[in-house]
C-alpha cells in the first residue's frame, strides 16, 4: 500500500470511530472527544442532513456541509455576496445578456479521480433541467428554478462551457454561486444512481469519508485541492437537534464549533474567554406561511389580522434576546439596494386585529392548525416563538392548534403545501439575491404542484409580472424599483406574517483559528485551523 493510501485509510478509520453514542444534554462524558485528533474540527449542526447531493437539497443545514465537499463555477467573495472565480477562471457575458461563456481551470479532478471539464459541467445542468437525461431520475431537483433560464449548455472545448439563456437573467451569476450550482462528479452519479446522495464526490477542499445516520458526517482533507490543501486534516459534522444538548457539548468540549447559538446562551459564550462568539448580518427572513387557498386565510383581512395580532417586538426582545430585528416585508433589509425603506412592520395592534376578524365574519372566533418545528436552518427558537405566537393569536380569537415536527419531517409536511392540513406554518429562508425568496415562494407558478415552495398558494398577477420583469432587467436601479413595488403589494396582501430578520451567530472554542461567518449563511472551512 502506498503512503498516500495508508494515510487515507488511517484517517478514514479515525474519523469513522470519532464519536461515542449520543449523550444526554445534562451530562456529557469527558471521554466524548478522547479519540478526536487535534487537527480535526467537530461541528455541532442543528439537524441531520437530508442528502449529500447539492442538487436535491434546500436547507442551509445541508449546504453548510456541502460547500466544503464541492465547488461551483463561481463562489461568493469572502465577506460578501459578490461572485469571484472558482472552478471557472473567467467568464464573458454577451451584450444582450443571454450568453455566458466560462473558461475552466485546467488539471482539476473530482475526489473519485475523474477529471473536471466542460462535459462535467454540461452533465450537471442537463441532469437538473432535462427530464430525458439518463440521470434525471436521481432527483428531484427542487431548486432547479435557479437555472430555468438555461436553454442549452454547450461544450465549446474541454475547458470552455457556454450557457445559452432564453432571455436575460440578472441573478444568473449569483445563483451559480449558490450551493445548487455546486458541481458533482458525473461518474459518481452514474455509478451510484439513486444512492449517490450517500456516495458524493466533488472537487472541494474536503472529501467525503463516512455518514453515520444521526451521528456524524466525516470529511477528510483534499491534499490535491486546486486552491491549496486546507490546514485541517478532517471535519466531523454532528447533528445535535436539541439546543440544550448542543450548548452542553460546546461547554464540555464535545464540539469545537456550534452554529445557531440559542438566544438564551449568547451572553454566556460572549462573556467566557474560552470561547469566541461570531455574529454576521445577512439576508434572512423568519415568517409564517398562511394558507391563502382555504378559510380563514383566503380572506386578506384575516391575514392582516394575524400580522397585527403578533407582538413581534416582544418576540425579538424577549424570546430572541435581541438577536434579530422586526421584519417589515418579504425582502430582508440586508439587501440594501433592493429593500423598500418606505414599508413599516405591521404594528402590534390586537384591537385592529379583532376588528378585521369581525369584519371578515369570524366574530365567534376561528380554529386553525399551526405547524411548528423543533429546529432547523435559520429557524431561531421555533418552539418558544410558536408558543408565544399561539398566545397572541388566542387573545384575538384565533385558536391555533400547534403540531410540532422534527425538521426534515416538518419540511415533508410544509413543502408539498398546506391545503387540507394546516392554516399556517413557521418558515425561514436565507437567500443570496432579492429574487430568490419571492420567485421561489410567492409566484403563482411556484405552487407545490409545480415544484415550487409557494406552500400557502399565494397568487397576484401583478407580483408575478414584477418578478419576471426584475429577472430580465440588467440595470440594477430598474431591478430595485421593481422589487420595491413588489414588496409594497405583498406587504398589503399579507400572504405571510412577517416576523423577524436574524443576525446569524456561531461560537467556537479558543483553539479554532481563522473562522468567520459569511453573509451567505454558508460555513466555509477551507482556511480554518485548530490549535493542538
Amino acid at each position: 500500500m502506498s503512503l498516500a493510501l495508508l494515510r487515507r485509510s488511517l484517517l478514514a478509520s479515525a474519523l469513522a470511530g470519532l464519536l461515542v453514542a449520543p449523550l444526554p444534554a445534562a451530562l456529557v462524558a469527558p471521554t466524548a472527544t478522547a479519540q478526536v485528533p487535534p487537527d480535526v474540527l467537530v461541528v455541532g449542526q442543528i439537524a441531520e442532513p437530508a442528502s449529500m447531493d447539492p442538487h436535491v437539497v434546500t436547507a442551509v443545514n445541508d449546504f453548510r456541509i456541502l460547500v466544503n465537499v464541492y465547488d461551483g463555477l463561481v463562489r461568493y467573495r469572502p465577506g460578501t455576496l459578490e461572485v469571484e472565480p472558482a472552478l471557472a477562471e473567467s467568464w464573458e457575458i454577451s451584450e444582450d445578456g443571454t450568453t455566458y461563456t466560462f473558461k475552466l481551470r485546467d488539471g482539476v479532478t473530482f475526489h473519485d479521480g475523474t477529471p473536471f471539464d466542460a462535459a462535467a459541467v454540461k452533465f450537471n445542468f442537463d441532469r437538473m433541467l432535462d427530464e430525458s437525461h439518463p440521470q434525471h431520475g436521481t432527483g428531484p431537483f427542487p431548486l432547479s428554478f435557479f437555472f430555468s433560464a438555461i436553454q442549452e449548455t454547450e461544450v465549446v472545448d474541454p475547458l470552455t462551457v457556454r450557457f445559452h439563456l432564453n432571455e436575460p437573467y440578472a441573478p444568473f451569476l449569483s445563483n451559480l454561486a449558490y450551493p445548487t450550482g455546486l458541481i458533482v462528479s458525473p461518474t459518481a452519479v452514474e455509478t451510484h444512481g439513486p444512492d449517490y446522495a450517500r456516495n458524493p464526490a466533488g472537487t472541494g477542499p474536503f472529501a467525503f469519508r463516512v455518514w453515520e445516520s444521526n451521528r456524524q458526517v466525516a470529511l477528510e482533507r483534499n491534499e490535491d485541492y486546486w486552491d491549496g490543501a486546507p490546514p485541517l486534516r478532517g471535519v466531523v459534522f454532528r447533528p445535535i437537534t436539541d439546543a440544550n444538548a448542543r450548548v452542553s457539548e460546546m461547554l464540555s468540549g464535545g464540539i469545537d464549533l456550534m452554529v445557531e447559538v440559542p438566544p438564551d446562551n449568547v451572553a454566556l459564550f460572549a462573556e467566557d474567554p474560552a470561547f469566541e462568539l461570531h455574529e454576521q448580518a445577512g439576508p434572512h427572513l423568519w415568517f409564517l406561511i398562511l394558507n391563502t387557498r382555504e378559510a380563514p386565510f383566503d380572506d386578506v383581512r384575516m391575514r392582516q389580522a394575524v400580522n397585527y395580532a403578533i407582538d413581534k417586538e416582544s418576540l425579538v426582545t424577549n424570546v430572541l434576546q435581541g438577536t434579530a430585528t422586526v421584519a417589515a416585508g418579504p425582502t430582508p433589509e440586508a439587501f440594501a439596494w433592493a429593500y423598500n425603506p418606505d414599508l413599516e412592520p405591521y404594528p402590534y395592534d390586537p384591537e385592529k386585529a379583532k376588528a378585521l376578524i369581525a369584519e371578515a365574519g369570524y366574530d365567534d372566533g376561528v380554529e386553525t392548525v399551526f405547524y411548528v418545528t423543533e429546529g432547523g436552518s435559520g429557524m431561531l427558537d421555533p418552539v418558544p416563538m410558536g408558543t408565544a405566537i399561539q398566545a397572541d393569536l388566542a387573545a384575538v380569537g384565533i385558536d391555533a392548534r400547534i403540531e410540532t415536527y422534527e425538521w426534515n419531517t416538518f419540511l415533508g409536511q410544509v413543502n408539498p403545501g398546506l391545503e387540507g392540513k394546516a392554516g399556517m406554518a413557521e418558515m425561514a429562508w436565507m437567500t443570496n439575491d432579492p429574487d430568490t425568496l419571492p420567485f421561489l415562494a410567492l409566484r403563482t407558478e411556484a405552487m407545490p404542484e409545480n415544484g415550487g415552495f409557494n406552500s400557502g398558494y399565494y397568487s397576484n398577477p401583478m407580483v408575478d409580472e414584477l418578478l419576471e420583469a426584475a429577472r430580465r432587467a440588467t440595470d440594477q436601479e430598474e431591478r430595485a424599483r421593481l422589487y420595491k413595488e413588489m414588496q409594497a403589494i405583498v406587504h398589503e396582501d399579507a400572504p405571510w406574517a412577517f416576523i423577524a430578520n436574524w443576525k446569524q451567530n456561531a461560537v467556537t472554542t479558543d483553539k479554532v483559528e481563522s473562522f468567520s461567518l459569511e453573509p451567505s449563511f454558508l460555513l466555509i472551512l477551507k482556511d480554518v485551523a485548530k490549535a493542538g
